[in-house]
């Protein structure tokens, strides 16, 4: 099964945008009112954690269970064609998974995967799936549980 965000783009972008323009608009606003002086530093410590926290909210995701391994990737949406950046990509053999964790925090969702390296040690990767559709979260979660169910029988049999 195969499933990502990329219809989400350009959501982030407007709220970029948006937020960008509120900010210079702002800066006007505050620079030509001279009663409003007092308060300007927090409206701006305000926007700026606002940008911050839709910063690490946005992320693009990309969940691939087709073949002999399963593929998950995350990696940000804004200038990923130019800079590289937050991309977090993790491919394992369908029976190193081990198991797996929704975690749904009031407004950041991630995905943690539990899978044994090549060593046999356990290891955990995190993936952000906060932008990521409930549907599609739902199929995703269905193709871990099906891979998990799996994993147990041969190892149990």
């Amino acid at each position: 099964m195969r499933t990502d965000n990329r219809k989400v783009k350009n959501t982030v972008v407007s709220i970029y945008f948006i937020l960008i323009i509120f900010g210079i608009l702002l800066a006007t606003v505050f620079n030509s009112l001279e009663f409003f002086v007092d308060s300007t530093f927090f409206v701006f410590l305000g926007l700026f954690i606002v940008l911050v926290l839709f910063h690490s909210i946005a992320g693009y995701f990309e969940y691939d269970s087709d073949g002999a391994k399963i593929i998950i990737l995350n990696k940000g949406l804004i200038l990923t064609e130019y800079i590289n950046y937050r991309e977090n990509k993790i491919e394992i053999a369908r029976s190193e998974l081990v198991g797996f964790k929704i975690n749904d925090y009031i407004i950041y969702k991630s995905l943690v995967i539990l899978y044994k390296t090549y060593d046999g040690r356990k290891a955990k990767e995190r993936f952000n799936v906060t932008l990521l559709k409930p549907k599609k979260l739902k199929y995703v979660k269905q193709s871990l549980s099906k891979t998990v169910k799996a994993n147990r029988k041969l190892k149990q049999g």
